[in-house]
């Protein structure tokens, strides 16, 4: 593949390096470091001029430090004289606030997509946004790649028998119902209320059997697991037999770990979107690597090959 470069944030080298061993070429060489006033520095250190530039960034905390890493690398390589400054954001920051849905409420990922185009970036590749309309905030090409495929061929290969597929609430059921086709099987809806912005859901009854079948709860992400646990509860209390757990995104923030740990979930499986630390990588989690799925994206933009193919199933 030539006049294409690859750039890695300082935290996100190791998906980086995936992405360029799937494609065959090496990782671009950068210089990311802080000034004594806490200001950030970065430095292209070869050329990009008429290269198409791709710029990977993760969500690892603090994410605030995250996308200020991004906009100064993509100001760095525009005024290197890129041709395209694409850039790849496995888990979109501020997906969450989507929308207002209180009163006198940012809309914080319509600034991010405001804040990242103004940068300079001329194309955006994320990964199973919270809200798909999140797409619509940029005027540049957002492509929004999906980590369900993953995710059912790793169940499909389990064979589990008697499967009941969970939505953990009313917003979800559309995706539960596009698992639930893929393995022939029922959807089960848990009700569920949030309150206010302290990520806590309470969870009362469920829509569905679930008695002595094997539930697998699919997602889009995992951030605190307080929902999660309060499925779980609802699911075992109505009698499930094993409780499976699949997300895209692995935020597990906060008590996320010990309540995961703890819990009657048999496995849970995530995608590496983001970085996970050792100290969080306990048994009961599995880490799906979603690198060759960017790295096919990369090609296929790269060559000018369409992408809809990439989201067909096998």
């Amino acid at each position: 593949m030539e006049k294409i470069k690859i750039f890695a944030c300082p935290t996100a080298e190791k998906f980086t390096q995936e992405i360029c061993d799937c494609l065959g070429i090496e990782m671009g060489k950068i210089n990311h470091m802080k000034f004594k006033n806490d200001n950030n520095f970065v430095q292209i250190l070869e050329t990009v001029r008429a290269n198409d530039v791709y710029i990977v960034q993760t969500a690892t905390p603090p994410v605030n430090e995250r996308i200020m890493e991004l906009l100064i690398t993509i100001d760095a390589v525009k005024r290197a004289s890129a041709k395209n400054v694409n850039v790849i954001l496995p888990y979109f920051p501020y997906s969450r606030s989507d929308k207002k849905d209180q009163p006198r409420v940012p809309i914080t990922a319509k600034l991010m997509a405001q804040i990242i185009e103004a940068a300079g970036a001329t194309r955006v590749i994320t990964c199973d946004l919270h809200n798909p309309a999140i797409q619509a905030y940029f005027n540049v090409n957002c492509d929004c790649l999906t980590g369900e495929y993953i995710l059912e061929n790793y169940f499909k290969e389990k064979q589990l028998d008697n499967m009941v597929i969970v939505a953990t609430d009313a917003g979800s059921s559309k995706k539960a119902y596009k698992y639930s086709e893929f393995f022939n099987c029922p959807i089960a809806l848990v009700d569920k209320r949030r309150q206010g912005n302290d990520d806590k859901a309470i969870a009362s009854t469920i829509i569905g059997d679930v008695e002595g079948k094997n539930a697998i709860i699919f997602d889009d992400e995992i951030d605190t697991a307080g929902s999660m646990m309060e499925t779980v509860k609802v699911l075992k209390k109505f009698g499930a037999k094993n409780i499976y757990a699949g997300c895209t995104h692995g935020v597990l923030s906060g008590p996320a770990i010990e309540r995961i740990q703890n819990s009657e979930i048999k496995e849970l499986i995530v995608t590496n979107t983001i970085p996970i630390p050792k100290e969080k990588q306990i048994d009961k989690i599995k880490i799906l690597s979603i690198a060759p799925l960017f790295a096919e994206t990369i090609k296929r933009i790269h060559n000018e090959e369409p992408l809809g193919e990439l989201f067909r199933e096998d």
